[in-house]
This record gives C-alpha cells, sequence and structure tokens, in this order.
C-alpha cells in the first residue's frame, strides 16, 4: 500500500519531491523516485515518486521497480491478490525477477500485454507506467475504484497523485471551485468521480486508464459492470452455493500479508461474514475491532452486537467509544479528503483506523454488501414504488402535502424522514425518485439556499448528470438493477470506498474490501432481481449462502447501518461550534448560501421539527474546507 505521485512534460526536480512529502502516510516507510530526464536516452521529460507502506515483500520490494532492461519503470498503489498465480505464469514464459512483491509482477505483465495487463489483476489498485520505448505513460485504476487517482493535464502537461493534496504543491495551479462540483456536495455529500470540486483536477474514473504521449492524453475504459437484460435462471441453490464459494475465495485471497491483520467488525451481516471466514483461513485468533456511544446514544450502538460476533468465533476482540468531540477531529477528516466530504460515518471510521493501527496493519472490512445484495432500505423502496405510482397522481400528490407536517427523529435510521422521502419521491418519474431518495437537499431547497451568484453559475447546466449518464447506460434494465448498476458506480466508489481509503490511509492502515471482488461483482450482476430481494427481504441470497456459517441471531438481525448520532450531537454538544462556524458573518462573506434559510434550516432541526443534521454537516464541513484549502 503506497501513496504515488508523478509529473509529465516538464522539468521540476522540487515539485516531485514536495509532491511525494504530502503523501507520507499513505507509506511512511519508505520513498523512491524516477528522474527521467536525468537518464540518457530519455525521450520524454517524466518524474515519478512513491511512499510506502511496506505489507508484502518487506526486504526487496522498494519502488519504483523495473523490468530486466529498466525500460519500464511503475510507481504503484494497492494490493494484486492473484499476484503469484500471475508470477508463476510469467516466469514460465521466461521472465526474470529481482524482488518477492506484487509490483513487478505489473511490470513483467505489462510488457507481454501492454495496457491490457490491466484486464488480469484482481485486486485493488492505481498505478503508473513509465514504457521508456514508447515514450508513453500509462496510469490505470482498478474496476471499482477502491484506490484513488487525481490528474491535472494542461498545455501538455500532465501531473497526477493519490490525493490532491499531492497535485496542489504545485503553485501554478489555481484553487477555484467547480460549482457543479459544489452542486453535487451540497445534494449527496460527496463530489462524485471524474469531478473534484477545485477546477481542472479530476479523478481518473474507475475501471479506466489515462495514456499521456509526447503531450497528449487519451482516456478509456477497460472494464465495467455488464448486468444482462435477459438473465439464465438457474435453481436458488445453484446462486447460494456459488455466492458462498466466491466469498470463501475473495476472503482467502485478501489475507495474504507479511504484517500483522485485522477486520474492522460491526455485528452485521456483512462483516460477521468476513470475519467468520477469516476465523476459517486463520491459524490463530483474528483481531477484531469495534466502536460504539455512549449508552444515551444506545440506538446507535452495535457494541453488543459485534461482541457476540467476535465471541461466537473466538476473536481477539477490542472495542472503542466515541465521544461528541468531533469538531476538534474535523480539521484532520478535512485533511484526509481534501474536499468537502460530509458522510458522517467518517469519523468513527477514522477513529476505529487510528485506533487498531496500534495492534495492526491490514484490515478487512464489509464495505460493499450492501450494494451486492440489496441491503439499502431503498431496494425495498424500489418495489413498494411499483405498487405506489399506480394510486392515482392527484391522491399521490395529496399525500405528499400532508406528509410534511409528519415530524421527524434523531434516533438511528429516523423512519419518519424515510417516509417522507418515500412519498415525496412517489409523485417523481423513477430516475428522480431515486435521485430524490438519496439526495439531502431538494430542488426548491437549493434555490432558497445557493446565493444569486452560485445560481447563477448553475443555470443553464444539467443538474444531476452524472447519475443520468448511468441511468440512461442501463435504461432497459430491471428496476432494480438499474439501482444497483447506478449504486455501484456512484455512492459505493465515491462514498464509501472513498471513506475506507482516505481515513485508513491517513493512519498509515491497510483497509480491504473482499466484498468488492469484481469477480463477486460480476456475478452478484447475474443474480435474478427475485433473489435479489425476495419480498421485501434484503439480503436474502447472503443469508442463504451463509446460513451454516453464521449464528442465527446474526442472519435474522435487522440493518442498522453504520451511523452517528449526529443530529443529537447538533442539537446539544455541537451547537455553540455550529453557531459559531455558520454564522451571518461567515457564510455571508463566503458568497455561496443565503444566510436566512441557512438559519431557518438551523432553528427548525433545533427545535426537532424536520431533521437537517447531515445538512447542517456538509455546510460546517464547507466552511472548514473553505478555511484550510481557500
Amino acid at each position: 500500500m503506497c501513496g504515488i505521485c508523478g509529473i509529465s512534460g516538464f522539468k521540476n526536480k522540487e515539485l516531485l519531491i514536495e509532491m511525494n512529502k504530502a503523501l507520507c502516510h499513505r507509506g511512511p516507510d519508505d520513498e523512491g523516485y524516477y528522474f527521467g530526464w536525468e537518464r540518457e536516452g530519455e525521450r520524454c521529460k517524466i518524474g515519478l515518486g512513491v511512499r510506502r507502506l511496506k505489507i508484502i515483500d518487506l526486504e526487496t520490494g522498494d519502488q519504483p521497480i523495473h523490468n530486466e532492461d529498466e525500460t519500464i519503470w511503475i510507481v504503484y498503489n494497492g494490493e494484486i491478490y492473484n499476484f503469484k498465480e500471475l508470477k508463476a505464469q510469467l516466469q514460465t514464459s521466461g521472465h526474470k525477477f529481482y524482488t518477492h512483491t506484487d509490483t513487478e509482477v505489473i511490470v513483467h505483465l505489462y510488457e507481454d500485454e501492454g495496457k491490457d495487463c490491466v484486464k488480469k489483476l484482481r485486486g485493488m489498485f492505481a498505478f503508473a507506467i513509465w514504457d521508456k520505448r514508447k515514450g508513453e505513460l500509462i496510469l490505470a485504476r482498478d474496476r471499482l475504484g477502491i484506490k484513488p487517482l487525481y490528474y491535472f493535464f494542461h498545455n501538455g502537461n500532465l501531473i497526477f497523485a493519490s490525493e490532491i493534496k499531492s497535485i496542489i504543491k504545485d503553485n501554478r495551479i489555481k484553487r477555484e471551485v467547480d460549482f457543479k462540483a459544489l452542486d453535487y456536495y451540497i445534494k449527496f455529500l460527496y463530489v462524485p468521480a471524474p469531478l473534484t470540486i477545485f477546477k481542472g483536477i479530476n479523478k481518473l474514473l474507475p475501471g479506466h486508464i489515462l495514456l499521456w504521449t509526447e503531450g497528449k492524453v487519451s482516456i478509456e475504459s477497460y472494464w465495467d459492470l455488464n448486468i444482462p437484460k435477459s438473465k439464465t435462471e438457474y435453481a436458488e441453490e445453484y446462486y447460494t452455493r456459488r455466492l458462498y464459494e466466491l466469498l470463501e475465495e475473495s476472503v482467502r485471497l485478501e489475507l495474504i500479508s507479511d504484517v500483522p491483520l485485522g477486520a474492522f467488525l460491526s455485528g452485521g451481516r456483512d462483516s460477521s461474514t468476513v470475519v467468520a471466514l477469516m476465523t476459517k483461513f486463520s491459524n490463530k485468533p483474528v483481531k477484531t475491532f469495534s466502536i460504539g456511544y455512549e449508552e444515551k446514544n444506545a440506538s446507535y450502538n452495535e457494541l453488543k452486537k459485534a461482541r457476540f460476533v467476535a465471541n461466537y468465533f473466538g476473536c481477539e476482540h477490542e472495542e472503542f467509544i466515541v465521544k461528541p468531540d468531533v469538531i476538534e477531529l474535523l480539521p484532520e477528516l478535512v485533511s484526509c479528503f481534501d474536499e468537502p466530504f460530509a458522510d458522517s460515518s467518517a469519523i468513527p471510521t477514522y477513529l476505529i483506523s487510528r485506533l487498531s493501527k496500534k495492534k495492526i496493519t491490514v484490515a478487512l472490512t464489509g464495505i460493499g454488501g450492501d450494494e451486492l445484495f440489496a441491503g439499502y432500505p431503498r431496494y425495498i423502496g424500489v418495489e413498494l414504488s411499483r405498487i405506489y405510482e399506480k394510486f392515482p397522481l392527484l391522491l399521490r400528490q395529496k399525500f405528499s402535502k400532508l406528509i410534511e407536517r409528519l415530524p421527524e427523529s434523531t434516533k438511528s435510521g429516523n423512519i419518519p424522514g424515510r417516509i417522507k422521502r418515500f412519498i415525496k419521491g412517489g409523485i417523481l418519474p423513477f430516475e428522480e425518485r431515486y435521485l430524490s431518495w438519496v439526495s439531502f437537499f431538494k430542488n426548491a431547497e437549493l434555490m432558497n439556499l445557493y446565493s444569486q451568484e452560485v445560481r447563477s453559475e448553475l443555470e443553464g447546466r444539467e443538474s444531476n448528470f452524472i447519475h443520468k449518464d448511468y441511468f440512461a447506460k442501463v435504461s432497459d434494465l430491471d428496476l432494480l438493477d438499474r439501482v444497483f448498476y447506478v449504486d455501484v458506480k456512484t455512492y459505493l466508489c465515491d462514498d464509501l470506498l472513498t471513506i475506507g481509503d482516505r481515513v485508513s490511509m491517513a493512519n498509515s492502515l491497510e483497509l480491504r474490501v473482499p466484498l468488492c471482488d469484481h469477480k463477486l461483482l460480476e456475478f452478484s450482476a447475474d443474480i435474478p432481481s427475485r433473489l435479489r430481494l425476495k419480498g421485501l427481504s434484503m439480503k436474502y441470497l447472503l443469508r442463504k449462502a451463509t446460513s451454516g456459517l453464521l449464528p442465527k441471531e446474526v442472519l435474522n438481525q435487522k440493518k442498522q447501518g453504520f451511523m452517528v448520532p449526529l443530529a443529537r450531537w447538533i442539537q446539544d454538544e455541537l451547537r455553540p461550534q455550529i453557531e459559531e462556524y455558520l454564522s451571518e458573518k461567515n457564510v455571508k462573506s463566503r458568497g455561496y448560501f443565503n444566510y436566512n434559510y441557512v438559519r431557518h434550516i438551523l432553528d427548525l432541526h433545533y427545535q426537532g421539527r424536520i431533521n437537517f443534521a447531515d445538512q447542517i454537516w456538509a455546510l460546517l464541513v464547507l466552511e472548514i474546507w473553505h478555511r484550510a484549502y481557500l
């Protein structure tokens, strides 16, 4: 696991060194460079940098790594779980290895396969390969976007890095806000790829490669999630058996490590499945880590469930309690992401990463299970909306107005709030309905929230175009499959996996996500909708596949989610800080928002009439980010 960076088209050794220093948290164990302009016969000006966190091959795996005649060089961030199999094949065909690391496998595979080498890699990765013979730089990102890769291209020059903080070490890059990205952030709490909050800086899309040759850039896709319109129907037993086999294989492959390894355990079905399979393949107790809250926030606590699972499987278990002093953490969290990011589950993930790092260097987690196995309430919403949309439109419109009076809850789940979103979305076409479920501000609210300047910037621009483009790609599929595809392409990649990578690497911890194995994902795409969600039963197939593995207490429990008591914190402990950061003076000085509407949502939240916790948190994070970066 590492942080990588590089420049092409110009020479600036000092800049590259500063870029690499900015990534030291991703790789505290070692650093390396390739300065192409210092090498005889170099066709182009190329510089590569890498910071290394040693996980595999602690002695000989330092980067950059090259091929036999030093014409191919690589800097790489990630883990290739099938590297031993690939290495054996490459050795048979005559390649000579000088390390025992997975990084060198990519180099020799590239010699044989060219840019198509990515198609044979199973794992998480972001890398840059410099092909001296062709004068070509190749950037690649894994299929799901588990590992990040950012770039800035201008006047033939390319700058890339694992994190934005490295790229903006180049002072020539203007720190200007992209208002399209700001609009997405306010709606969804994150900025989806390929956008970033900074104009001109982009995320390389998952499953894509970028080619730079003599000052020209091209980007192409090498993988997409293919969901068949017509699926071959097999007996239920086939799906449960094959799913269990793939779960076993994925977890077993991701246990490879030369450093201490453990797991994040919530006690839910996803993380419990991962821990149970880890136990099966481990010859000693699995180290597990859980996080929870004080008794007054009991509705958010999962510690008892996690403790039960840990005891059941004989794990070496540790627990941590989060207290509402998160304002002190915010500058650290903002620094993790380099752009506004307001999914509050980053708070416990950051803390559990920081605390577990004292005992382990690699952690497995259950991220991805909700997307693969229909684990979100919105999947039930899809099925219920098929029925609800048969009601007369005038009746649905009447319900939509009446439901406004329903007060919301600060408890985990906020059931009244979910009911309101469902009823209000019921008057919209399907795509708009889905977007209303996953958005935190509706269009009418945004018109009240945004300042005149922001409204002018956004006027005439397509709203939610990234989500709509993904919906258009799967327009002929079943509704559940369409939501599955869009969730994988947006929320999973740009929210959940972003949290996992940034907050773990901020603490020099590698986080692995076996449920995001691409073979498992491709299998899930073939599952018929009747098994993805059976009736209104979420994760039906996962429960069936793991019925002989997990205790019934875990199989039959209700979904809770990795949530924080943010609504209560904002009403109580955090209120003084909220009032300070979102004061009339501060809001007006930024120029993004109408202070009167900000005051309006603050008052509604304090009064307990509407739960605006996520929206207020988004505004707070934006203010702290603005102070740190602009």
